[in-house]
């Protein structure tokens, strides 16, 4: 395989997301699981992360502020982890404990849920890994990930949070789904000695919960380019920037009936670090709409950040 067709496929793995059509609203509230680039790590890492995230829901027709406008902010702390089998094997879970808060500015009135979310169990095979060389001598090494996994409904749902809004507001001040969902995810990495391009795109299927509630299917795309800086091979730094594409379908109802304040797509600029000093690694990145259309207009997301450490051992 060639340096072109090489470059072509990660190419095709980025312009992927644009075939699918337009939440938890893309990246807030329940069951985002955000990847990026994975601590480096030989066999197995355990780790925590912080997300944070921002929305502002109820929004008027023209997207401006009413007397029922929310700021709302979604926090998680993730204890997060992977497990090598051999080389072309690895399982990944995710438990987050989210802290969720919502404030109506027009009454005053202040909300908050605190409390365990909904764990995600994954499983990735390697396709290939190639190690060569171009025409020039220069190290080329990439390679394909696919995985598929699974939401189990460990966090708690509010069904008199739900049944407090209608069809045209948001179920999305939730700890979690109450449905068991399923993921699938691509993961493609190039590298020409210290550059490299990594991209990750997923596909989530919702399933209806109990209180006869579907969250839209989800796809989430994002493509970071990254440089790796080696200090007197102790220290690897990897500063890194792109972008991350979000799309979901309208959340459904009774089986039957679009949620109106749900669904869209955006597109978030991202630019972070990631540090590996022997079996520690920890970074964050920031993450910054560039472009949004969320609940027909009535939602905006505003900016996010996570950091994380982890240890390999």
């Amino acid at each position: 395989m060639n340096i072109k067709t090489m470059i072509t496929m990660a190419i095709l793995l980025v312009g992927s997301v644009q075939l699918s059509r337009a939440c938890d609203i893309c990246g807030c509230g329940v069951g985002s699981y955000y990847l990026g680039i994975l601590p480096d790590f030989n066999k197995r890492f355990v780790g925590l992360r912080y997300q944070h995230k921002l929305l502002t829901t109820h929004l008027g027709p023209m997207g401006n502020r009413t007397p029922i406008s929310a700021d709302e902010a979604y926090e998680s702390l993730e204890w997060w982890g992977a497990w090598n089998f051999g080389t072309r094997w690895r399982a990944m879970a995710i438990l987050p404990y989210n802290f969720n808060t919502r404030h109506v500015r027009g009454s005053g009135q202040t909300g908050y849920k605190n409390g365990v979310g909904d764990l995600a169990l994954m499983g990735f095979y390697k396709v290939f890994e190639q190690v060569g060389g171009t025409g020039d001598n220069k190290l080329l090494i990439h390679s394909l990930w696919a995985g598929i996994g699974v939401k189990a409904p460990t966090g708690k749902y509010d069904e008199g949070e739900r049944a407090s809004v209608s069809q045209d507001a948001p179920n999305n001040f939730q700890l979690g789904t109450a449905s068991t969902d399923f993921m699938v995810n691509l993961a493609y990495d190039i590298r020409l000695m210290d550059l490299g391009l990594n991209t990750n795109v997923s596909y989530k299927v919702n399933t209806e919960n109990r209180h006869e509630y579907r969250y839209g299917n989800k796809l989430t795309a994002n493509a970071l380019l990254y440089y790796k800086f080696n200090i007197k091979n102790r220290v690897r730094i990897a500063p890194n920037a792109g972008v991350m594409y979000e799309t979901q379908t309208k959340d459904v109802i009774y089986g039957r009936y679009d949620v109106a304040q749900s669904g869209g797509n955006s597109l978030t600029g991202v630019a972070g670090v990631e540090v590996n000093a022997g079996r520690v690694s920890f970074g964050g990145n920031y993450q910054a709409p560039l472009s949004q259309d969320l609940a027909d207009g009535r939602a905006k997301a505003g900016d996010r950040w996570l950091a994380h450490v982890s240890f390999s051992f």
